[in-house]
C-alpha cells in the first residue's frame, strides 16, 4: 500500500540453492536496509491530498541501486560476472539483478551461481517498539497476524503444566496466505488441519478397539473447538464514526469477540458464550464486535475452518490500529489478556462444554 513509501526496505524469505549433487532450502533475512519506494514530491503531485491513486505496476518498484554507483563498484560488478549459467540456474532467478543475487548470496554464506531459486519480499526494517507516553502501545509492522501467532505460542507453552489433568490434545495452527485467499497447500483453505485432526485421532490410544470405531474422527471433531484468532480494529479517535455506535472496542480491554451473521466471522452463540465463561472464571474482560450495517465486513480463517471440519469455532482478536500498515498499533496490556484468555480456554473449556451439552433437553 501506500504506506510503504519512503520507509526503509529489505527482503526476506526462502532460498534454494545448490550444494554439490543436492538441493537445500534456507531461510534468509538480509538485515539493513537494501532499497526503498520512494514517494513523489508533493511540489509534483499536487492532488495527492484530494487521495492518493496508487498504480501497483507503476509506482511500487523499489529502488535497489543507482546505475552510476552500481557501474562504478567494480567489486561487485565483478562478483555477479561470475555466474556459471550452466549450472542450470533457474530463468527466473537469471532474470533479477546481479546486485541482488550478490547480496543475498552473501547473507547465506554461498556462491551466487549456487542459488537456485527463491520467494522472497519486500519488509520494513525498522524494529518493532514500545510506546505511548506510558509505554503502554506496541509500534510494529504486522501484528495482523503475528501478535495473535505470539500470543497463542506463549499460551501453550505457559500451560503445559496443567496437561497432566487434561485428556485433550491443544494445537495451535499458523497458516500462510490468509490475506489473499487462504487457497493454497499451506493456507487454510486446505487439508492441513483436517489431516492434523485424523492423524492425532489415530496415534491417540483411547482403548481397545477405539481406532476400528467408524465414528472415532467424527466424534473427535464434533469435541473439538477452534479459536480462530486474527486482529480487530479499535475504535479510532480520528474516525469515531466508523464503528457502530454500541461496538467500540478499546485498548486495554481485553479480547474481541467478533459477530457477523453474514458468516463473515465462525462466532455463534454457542461458541461465544463458552469463550466468555472461560475469562470470567479467571476475571478477564473481553469485548464485543459488530460492524457498521452500511459497511463491508472483512473475514477471517474462521468460516474456512469451520466450513472444512464442522469444528465449533470463534473468531477473536486484540484490537488494533492501523491494520494493513506498514507500522501498526496495539495495546500491551491487551497481549498479555489474550495469553491469559487462550491459556483459561484450554484449561477451562472441557468441563464447559460437558455441562453445556448436559444442559441441552432433547426430549421436545
Amino acid at each position: 500500500s501506500g504506506t510503504l513509501g519512503s520507509i526503509d526496505l529489505t527482503v526476506a524469505g526462502r532460498v534454494i540453492y545448490r550444494e554439490g549433487e543436492k538441493l537445500k532450502s534456507t531461510l534468509v533475512r538480509v538485515d539493513r536496509p537494501i532499497m526503498r519506494i520512494p514517494s513523489l514530491a508533493i511540489h509534483l503531485n499536487r492532488g495527492v491530498n484530494d487521495g492518493l491513486k496508487v498504480n501497483f505496476q507503476q509506482h511500487m518498484s523499489p529502488v535497489l541501486a543507482s546505475s552510476i554507483k552500481n557501474e562504478m563498484n567494480s567489486t561487485t560488478a565483478s562478483a555477479a560476472g561470475k555466474q556459471d549459467k550452466s549450472k542450470d540456474n533457474s530463468p527466473a532467478i537469471l532474470q533479477q539483478h546481479p546486485l541482488l543475487l550478490d547480496i543475498v548470496s552473501k547473507e547465506i554464506g554461498i556462491a551466487v551461481e549456487d542459488i537456485v531459486d527463491f520467494e522472497l519480499q519486500v519488509c520494513d526494517t525498522q524494529p518493532s517498539a514500545i510506546g505511548g507516553a506510558m509505554d503502554e502501545l506496541v509500534f510494529s509492522g504486522r501484528l495482523d497476524n503475528l501478535a495473535s501467532c505470539f500470543a497463542s505460542l506463549k499460551a501453550l507453552t505457559s500451560s503445559l503444566d496443567s496437561l497432566e489433568d487434561d485428556d485433550s490434545v491443544r494445537v495451535i495452527a499458523f497458516f500462510d496466505h490468509e490475506e489473499c485467499g487462504s487457497v493454497s497447500a499451506q493456507g487454510a483453505g486446505s487439508t492441513i488441519m483436517m489431516e492434523t485432526v485424523k492423524r492425532v485421532t489415530e496415534a491417540v490410544d483411547m482403548g481397545p478397539g477405539y481406532h476400528e470405531k467408524p465414528y472415532a474422527l467424527v466424534s473427535c471433531l464434533q469435541k473439538s473447538f477452534v479459536i480462530s484468532a486474527d486482529m480487530a480494529h479499535a475504535l479510532h479517535p480520528n474516525y469515531m464514526g466508523v464503528h457502530e455506535s454500541q461496538h467500540g472496542p478499546q485498548f486495554h480491554k481485553g479480547l474481541v469477540i467478533k459477530h457477523n451473521s453474514n458468516q463473515r466471522y465462525a462466532t455463534n452463540a454457542v461458541t461465544a458464550a463458552l469463550f466468555r465463561e472461560c475469562g470470567k472464571r479467571r476475571g478477564l474482560p473481553f469485548q464485543e464486535f459488530v460492524v457498521r450495517s452500511d459497511m463491508g465486513c472483512g473475514s477471517t480463517i474462521g468460516p474456512i475452518t469451520a466450513g472444512l471440519t464442522g469444528i465449533r469455532t470463534i473468531d477473536v482478536g486484540m484490537p488494533q490500529w492501523s491494520m494493513h500498515s506498514v507500522r501498526e498499533v496495539c495495546g500491551c496490556d491487551d497481549v498479555d489478556y489474550a495469553v491469559k484468555h487462550f491459556i483459561a480456554f484450554w484449561e477451562e473449556v472441557g468441563s464447559l462444554s460437558e455441562t453445556l451439552l448436559d444442559s441441552v433437553d432433547l426430549s421436545a
